[in-house]
């Protein structure tokens, strides 16, 4: 049955593909119309519904809690603009407190019940993993999954309505490890890893470029904060350089034990790893105050950047990130994690002018497909989009913190999963329109 389902909406897909052509060829009102041969749920004259899912509460509520906040900022700067095509953006939340179970649940009424166009920014890679055949069954895009697994990208074939959006755990992996090769050639290296996809594609990416330099490998279950025994294996390996694959309770985790163990490697954290504001409040909290330094206690870190965060303020797209969030924030700060959940709702109001006066889901992601790589916006890298890849952000910088700021080490490098090199990006960084609103042609 699910073979049966996907071909047919791969086949109405390409048929949606066809007419929108057409309709882009003539320019005219009455072939724009032959477009809405497609699903038009939650479509209406005025308004488009669109769902996500995160953890507004739980453990993992710090931090992510606020991507949504960031995205609804910016949903109502273009609304108070007009919206899309004369269409509001209304955006549905459910919190699913990064429990896979609930998440089933709160997608279902998404879509089920709300009868949502698109989910859009759906967050974590266990949480995803468990409604991504259910959306892709039901022919709902799935758009720009909050995750960095290759699953969402890499089989089009499998998958016809999911779109990953940040660089991919192996992309990232890959410039860490020819990073760590390169100038750390010498170093014991350590892999401090979470037990999932997160830690299985970034390891098998490192490995690539370090397998003889890897001395210890050490893996936690989230959930389970006692990480004292994974960090004392790799001191007692000896490793001199840790990777870490990790969420940011992680990072602080880790930095608490080595600590109190008095091992002081130096560190390399992947991106989602790694906001220096929020993993510094972590260690107060989790120290009970007995850490008071907070962000200052990590000095000399490593990681990546691949958007423009709250540390660039010169910046075009943080002022304008800034303006939308003075403008519809909640009066709380902006913080990294706001300019994320912004970057996507920039991402798909892109997409939603892309599918053309009268969208419909097969026209979005035949959209995305068509002209999704070459979409300007805050990304420092172009995005891989295409028929054969759904895969998005395609690189990243390297940065150390220095002096309790970013200080990059290397150009934005891109790379791709598999075999494919690690390169500088030549190509030239996007500014945002006067207007803070993208105006993206229909495809075709």
């Amino acid at each position: 049955m699910n073979r049966i389902r996907t071909w047919a909406q791969r086949g109405t897909a390409l048929a949606a593909a066809v007419v929108l052509v057409a309709s882009c060829g003539a320019g005219g009102r009455e072939e724009a119309e032959e477009s809405t041969e497609g699903s038009t749920v939650g479509i209406t004259d005025t308004s488009v519904k669109i769902g996500a899912h995160y953890p507004l509460t739980g453990v993992a509520a710090p931090g992510y809690s606020e991507i949504p906040t960031g995205a609804k900022a910016y949903f109502d700067y273009v609304n108070a603009a007009g919206g899309v095509n004369g269409r509001q953006i209304e955006y549905l939340v459910r919190d699913d407190a990064y429990d896979p179970t609930t998440t089933t649940q709160v997608v279902n009424e998404l879509v089920l019940q709300d009868e949502v166009f698109a989910m859009v920014g759906g967050l974590g890679t266990a949480t995803h993993s468990a409604v991504i055949d259910f959306l892709n069954e039901e022919g709902v895009p799935d758009l720009f999954v909050s995750s960095g697994a290759i699953m969402w990208g890499n089989d089009p074939a499998k998958y016809p309505n999911t779109f990953g959006w940040q660089p991919d755990y192996q992309v990232e992996g890959k410039i860490i490890g020819d990073w760590v090769q390169k100038n750390r050639p010498d170093a014991k290296v350590g892999l401090f890893l979470q037990d999932d996809d997160l830690g299985r594609d970034s390891e098998a990416a490192v490995r690539q470029y370090l397998e003889d330099q890897i001395v210890g490998v050490a893996r936690y279950t989230s959930g389970n904060t006692d990480v004292a025994p994974q960090i004392a294996s790799l001191q007692a390996a000896g490793a001199d350089l840790i990777l870490g694959f990790n969420v940011p309770s992680y990072t602080a985790l880790s930095q608490l034990v080595s600590r109190r163990l008095n091992y002081t490697p130096e560190w390399f954290y992947s991106s989602i790893g790694s906001d220096v504001d929020l993993v510094g409040s972590l260690l107060g909290r989790f120290s009970q105050g007995a850490v008071t330094d907070g962000a200052s206690s990590l000095e000399n870190m490593i990681s990546l950047e691949y958007i423009p965060g709250i540390d660039s303020p010169d910046n075009p797209w943080t002022q304008l990130w800034r303006k939308v969030w003075a403008a519809n924030g909640t009066g709380e700060e902006l913080t990294n994690y706001r300019i994320y959940g912004m970057s996507h709702a920039y991402a798909f109001v892109q997409a939603l002018q892309a599918a053309g006066e009268n969208p419909t889901r097969e026209a979005i992601v035949a959209a995305l497909q068509s002209q999704g790589k070459d979409l300007p916006g805050p990304q420092l890298a172009p995005f891989r989009y295409s028929e054969d890849s759904h895969l998005g952000i395609s690189g990243a910088s390297v940065y150390k913190i220095t002096n309790g700021k970013p200080e990059n080490l290397t150009p934005v490098l891109v790379t791709d999963i598999g075999d494919s090199a690690v390169e500088e990006y030549t190509g030239e960084e996007a500014t945002p329109p006067e207007s803070g609103i993208p105006d993206t042609q229909p495809a075709g």
